[in-house]
């Protein structure tokens, strides 16, 4: 399926429901820290207070045929390199409209695109709910395997099906 490009209308449609939601979250919303926009880029970032990971930052940027989203995840594995990219990728499965993916200095991200045509307030909840969700339910375990000698999983983290950590 190819996109078509957006219209500047389309676009400054997208940037009003973003700025609009973002002013509601403000309002209402106790875990949404703070909302800031680089016009430059068409990107807002939606900063989070998490439990497990204190804080989630949401890039939402604004491209000509889709709203682009991603989080910082986590720093790159250290230790147990392949068992925690396993976890990760096999959480990918599970992670409608989300994927984990390697960025800069091979850190992890969650990232993921939609269509600028569909976007409205019910989906960016979606998104940012999501990217809140997954990080929270994945943060301690990823972290767990990928710094085991230095990170204290202090509870039991939920499992991933089919999945089976082995502490070094």
């Amino acid at each position: 399926m190819q996109l078509v490009p957006a219209s500047d209308d389309e676009l400054a449609r997208v940037g009003s429901v973003i700025e609009d939601w973002a002013a509601g979250q403000r309002e209402t919303a106790s875990f949404v820290l703070a909302v800031d926009h680089d016009p430059e880029l068409r990107r807002w970032y939606v900063r989070l207070r998490g439990d497990d990971k204190q804080h989630i930052t949401v890039w939402l940027t604004v491209r000509q045929r889709t709203l682009h989203y991603e989080t910082y995840f986590m720093p790159a594995p250290e230790e147990q390199i392949e068992a925690c990219f396993e976890y990760l990728l096999r959480v990918n499965a599970r992670l409608g409209g989300m994927r984990f993916a390697i960025g800069a200095e091979d850190a992890v991200y969650l990232v993921g695109e939609q269509a600028v045509s569909a976007i409205d307030t019910a989906e960016l909840d979606r998104i940012i709910g999501s990217s809140y969700a997954w990080s929270e339910e994945c943060f301690r375990q990823a972290m767990a395997i990928g710094f085991a000698s230095r990170f204290s999983a202090s509870r039991d983290p939920s499992p991933v099906p089919g999945f089976k950590h082995e502490s070094s």
